[in-house]
């Protein structure tokens, strides 16, 4: 896959992602995806390593069971050939306490015939966890 093409995949990923359209989103995972979102799963449950889509679907479906998704908006994209980096601001609101939570994330994707087969991503974890505990971490 050219760059332009993978470029142009990813725009369609982060859109279905953002307007909530769960069939369209699926449609760009590849079945063996190899997924892993960085964080703490004491507090994030749904981080962690995922093998296959029907995984990451559960793992998605969690996310909105504890978070209402109130803003997510890629602010920087670097595409080389059927890889991507994106950076995103994001906001969620904490449906147990109806905190707002606002931070940044950055994803790693590998695409493959226009699916993604590869996903990382990293969250500014330190940030995020105090907001979902609504506290400061004592170090």
């Amino acid at each position: 896959m050219k760059t332009e093409e993978t470029r142009e995949q990813v725009k369609q990923i982060y859109d279905a992602y953002a307007k909530g359209d769960a069939e369209r989103f699926a449609s760009f995972l590849n079945d063996d995806l190899d997924w892993v979102i960085h964080a703490p799963i004491e507090v994030f449950s749904f981080a962690g390593a995922r093998k296959g889509k029907l995984a990451v679907l559960e793992a998605l479906a969690s996310i909105a069971d504890d978070y209402e998704l109130k803003k997510y908006e890629p602010q920087c994209m670097i595409v080389d050939g059927e890889r991507a980096a994106v950076m995103s601001e994001v906001g969620f609101v904490q449906r147990a306490s109806g905190r707002m939570l606002r931070f940044r994330i950055a994803d790693f994707l590998r695409l493959e015939n226009g699916k993604v087969v590869e996903f990382r991503e990293f969250i500014d974890t330190f940030d995020v966890t105090q907001q979902a505990l609504g506290r400061f971490i004592d170090l």
